[in-house]
Formats: C-alpha cells, sequence, structure tokens
C-alpha cells in the first residue's frame, strides 16, 4: 500500500497498528500458544518473511497460519482460493477486512499481511511488519522448537538492525520506488539507489556467506523475499532491468543457498507471486497477462556457499518438513520433493 507523492515519488504507507503480543503482554496481548492465528500472503513478500520465520523458529504448534489467496480486489486480501467455501476455517472471515473492521469499525488504512489476529475476538492485534518477526525471535522464545536459531543474536543487534534499514530503504522498498514512480527522474533516482546497493551487497556476500556473523539471521530473510522475486517479477514488471538477479553471481549463489535452506525454498510459491504482481497491478499490466516463464529450474543448482564456512542454523538444526496441510504445491515450485538438503 503506498502512493505518488509530490515530485513522483512512491511512498509507502507505513501508518500500521503496532500492538505488541509480548511475553509479559504490556500491551495487553500476552504471548499464549493457540490464542492468536497469523493470516498471509504467499505471494507478498513482506508476509513471506513472517512465513519463513516462524518456519525456522518452529513457532506452528503454537501460531496457526491462514494462507489468502494472490490476488485481491479493493476490499482486502480474501480466502476465496485458499479455504473450503471461501471462509477461513478458524477465524471464520471470507476477508482480511474483517479482522481490521473487528478492532476497529471505523478502521481505513490498509488492510495488509501479515496480520496476526487474536482468534476469540476475531479482532487484528497487529500488521506491523517489521515488529512481527523480531518479536517472534524475542518475545516468543518459550515457544520455539528445539534447536531454533538465533535470528536476532543481541551481540549482532546493531550491525543487524542497520543494514536492514538499507536493505529496506534500497531493495525491498527500492523495487517498489522504481516500479511505481510517477516520474522519470523518480524512476531513476530509485533505480541507482536499488543497482548501488545490490552491488554492495555482491561485495560483501562474495566474502562471507551470509550477511552478518556465520549464520542466518533476520537481515537475511529480509533480503531473501526480495531476491527470490527479482527474476519473476520485479526486473521487468518494476523496471529494475539492469541486471537480472542471475547475472549477480555472489548474490545468486547466495539466493540459492538460502533457497536450497529448509524454511526458505519450501515456503515460495511462484504461482500464486506472479499472479499477484501481474494481475493486481492493472496499472502497470493493464492486460492482466502473466508471464510463462522464467525457467526455475536454476535455484536447485549447486551454490558452493559451504566453501566460505558458517552454519545456517549455528549450533541449531533445520526444521522438520512443513505440515502437509501447509505446503506449498508442488505445480507451483521447483522443488523436486519437500526434502531439501540440511548443510
Amino acid at each position: 500500500m503506498g502512493y505518488v507523492a509530490t515530485g513522483g515519488d512512491y511512498e509507502r504507507d507505513t501508518k500500521y497498528i503496532t500492538t505488541r503480543i509480548t511475553r509479559d503482554g504490556d500491551d495487553g496481548f500476552a504471548v499464549e500458544a493457540g490464542r492468536y492465528r497469523l493470516v498471509v500472503a504467499r505471494a507478498c513478500p513482506w508476509a513471506n518473511r513472517s512465513i519463513i520465520v516462524r518456519r525456522l523458529l518452529g513457532l506452528e504448534p503454537a501460531l496457526s497460519m491462514a494462507v489468502t489467496g494472490p490476488t485481491h480486489d479493493d476490499h482486502s486480501w480474501n480466502f476465496a482460493e485458499t479455504a473450503p467455501g471461501g471462509r477461513d476455517p478458524v477465524l471464520g472471515i471470507e476477508r482480511l477486512e474483517e479482522a481490521y473492521l473487528a478492532r476497529d469499525p471505523g478502521y481505513d488504512g490498509g488492510v495488509t499481511v501479515p496480520a496476526v489476529v487474536d482468534i476469540e475476538s476475531g479482532q487484528v492485534v497487529t500488521n506491523d511488519i517489521d515488529r512481527i518477526t523480531l518479536d517472534f525471535s524475542t518475545e516468543w522464545r518459550e515457544q520455539h522448537r528445539a534447536g531454533a536459531p538465533d535470528l536476532y543474536p543481541e551481540a549482532h543487534r546493531d550491525e543487524i538492525d542497520a543494514l536492514m534499514g538499507l536493505v529496506y530503504e534500497d531493495v525491498n522498498n527500492g523495487v517498489y520506488r522504481c516500479g511505481f514512480a510517477g516520474t522519470q527522474d523518480a524512476y531513476e533516482a530509485a533505480y541507482g539507489r536499488l543497482f548501488t546497493r545490490l552491488d554492495e551487497l555482491e561485495a560483501r556476500l562474495g566474502r562471507q556467506r551470509y550477511l552478518v556473523g556465520g549464520s542466518i539471521t533476520e537481515a537475511d530473510v529480509r533480503l531473501f523475499t526480495t531476491l527470490v522475486r527479482f527474476d519473476a517479477v520485479y526486473h521487468g514488471h518494476f523496471k529494475c532491468n539492469r541486471n537480472k538477479l542471475t547475472e549477480f553471481p555472489a548474490l545468486w549463489a547466495y539466493a540459492r543457498d538460502l533457497f536450497q535452506t529448509p524454511g526458505f525454498g519450501d515456503t515460495i510459491d511462484f504461482d500464486h507471486i506472479k499472479r499477484h504482481y501481474y494481475c493486481v497491478h492493472t496499472d502497470i499490466n493493464p492486460s492482466q497477462i502473466v508471464p510463462v516463464g522464467p525457467d526455475l529450474s536454476g535455484w536447485l543448482l549447486d551454490h558452493g556457499r559451504e566453501e566460505l564456512g558458517g552454519a545456517p542454523f549455528g549450533d541449531g538444526t533445520p526444521p522438520g518438513r512443513p505440515a502437509e496441510d501447509e505446503a506449498v504445491p508442488l505445480a507451483n515450485s521447483p522443488l523436486p520433493d519437500l526434502s531439501l538438503a540440511t548443510a
């Protein structure tokens, strides 16, 4: 959700519901297994973060998940394609908008994913994309699986926060600034910032396996969800076409490394991703024609990143296979099955 400001720059609407779910319940919502439902769209990169972090930390038994369809209209994300009868079986709603209006009947902000909903009241608690996953790592710690990685290690938080800020401004949101720019100058400025940052990340990841330290952190999750959509959507649809991801040797190998790591690639539904962008953004793609490509088989090529050292889960272990009712359909992914590499 966003708008084109004076001068043509795309500005994202960041007026989120910032209520937090915490260990002590300071905001009125305490961490409690089975109390909440995470509503996501596999198409959305911001929601994809929460799906990955939930998988890596093993929060599935404590926090159920509802998956919307890949497209939405003016009344928000819906379950027409993904739930029996088009109604989420736990929340009993057809559209996510209903949970926002249950929280505030006069709500006029963005009906965005991810959103965490209090099951009993049916109200959205929070849609704060930055805070949700960090709280999964810190406030939900007692609900983590045995062997869960530390995605937000205290010793590296300053570096992680700084890097995530740069990646958000120039890459995560940078592709949108290119795609929705209202003037040539605004587009070229966003394009320049995007590829300058990608060049810097290419150099950084040519020297080390992960962005910070020797294992996966929240910073890697946030970069990955943009990279995995880059060639399928952003390169053409958003005019981010100086290079494809596959033309950045280190970034492409890094993205494959993460894709082949349990908890990452098994959350990616390329069909949902492409249908969302090419069908919803009718101002950019009025025909709503969805590209057939790109060829996805390259995601399974050897990445060779082990030579740089480090271990994906640090002293922890990989998550198990996704639950059957949460698995991405094999037709929508290059993964031949759900048994991914664990190295």
